[in-house]
């Protein structure tokens, strides 16, 4: 098993979408990753329907362990109740706790406002369950300041998150620095880096419309140069990705998530790049 190395997924709304995923994840299961966590849009979707389902299939069908994504602010405690007593009978134990997006054209429940709320509601009423949270290695987009985003991202940790996953960032500094700042704040649980290999021009440009995201010389250098060859750029995009995870786990960072945007290829590829990495790493910790 590449130790650190865990993908993301997510559902599709059609019965050809959700075949093709599960194809996909086939494909994922041969790379054998730590985890797979599976994405649940906020207030859009029927998390039993879509999210459950997916996570279902992981874990029963290729005995690889998931994290199911639960974004609160417009599910009711009764309906989270629900969730995880689905996800209990599965024997599916590990949630990551979110807010979710707030959509203009919908107006958020009561019981849930923060992450931090539905973290503490759920070691409370299912304390089985291992909980991961989000960070922003760039700050959350509605903070004010890195202070009280780690201010916040410290009140979820205490109400029980086990561990964190990033946003994307593409400038590795940024990363560190915010695990110095997570340091400071006496922050303890475990960051992993959450990369997501930009391949092609559109998703470049949704990134650009859409995150805050850094945009480091060299990447923008990938994106001008590139701009009228789709291939070179894929080809150019993933050597990125590959390059941002060999310096992030020669710093020993606690693992790598791996934005998948469902294509498998580009998890074959990530993984044919970064094996012997991830191989030397786990050997010399034996040790």
């Amino acid at each position: 098993m590449l130790q650190g190395l865990s993908f993301e997924v997510f559902p599709s709304n059609t019965t050809i979408g959700i075949n093709k995923l599960f194809e996909t994840l086939q494909t994922l299961q041969q790379l054998e990753p730590e985890f797979i966590s599976v994405t649940c849009s906020n207030g859009t979707n029927n998390v039993a329907d879509t999210t459950v389902k997916v996570a279902r299939y992981i874990h029963q069908e290729l005995n690889i362990s998931t994290i199911a994504h639960l974004p609160a602010t417009y599910l009711s405690k009764q309906e989270v109740d629900e969730v995880l007593y689905e996800l209990d009978q599965l024997g599916i134990h590990q949630v990551l706790a979110l807010r979710g997006d707030v959509l203009p054209q919908l107006t958020p429940k009561a019981d849930f406002q923060y992450a931090s709320e539905l973290t503490s509601y759920i070691k409370e009423v299912a304390p089985q369950f291992q909980l991961s949270g989000a960070c922003y290695p760039e700050i959350h987009p509605e903070s004010s300041s890195r202070l009280t985003d780690i201010k916040h991202l410290k009140k979820k940790v205490e109400a029980g998150c086990d561990q964190l996953i990033s946003q994307l960032f593409l400038d590795n500094d940024c990363f560190y620095q915010f695990q110095e700042a997570c340091e400071l704040a006496d922050i303890e649980a475990p960051v992993i880096a959450g990369i997501m290999p930009i391949v092609n021009r559109n998703q470049a440009l949704r990134l650009l419309k859409t995150t805050q995201t850094k945009l480091p010389r060299k990447f923008l250098a990938i994106l001008e140069k590139y701009e009228h060859d789709p291939i070179a750029l894929r080809d150019a995009g993933l050597a990125y990705a590959v390059d941002q995870i060999v310096d992030l786990v020669t710093q020993d960072v606690a693992g790598i998530h791996l934005y998948t945007m469902n294509d498998a290829k580009v998890a074959q590829h990530i993984v044919a790049n970064t094996q012997s990495l991830f191989a030397r790493k786990t050997a010399s910790f034996v040790q």
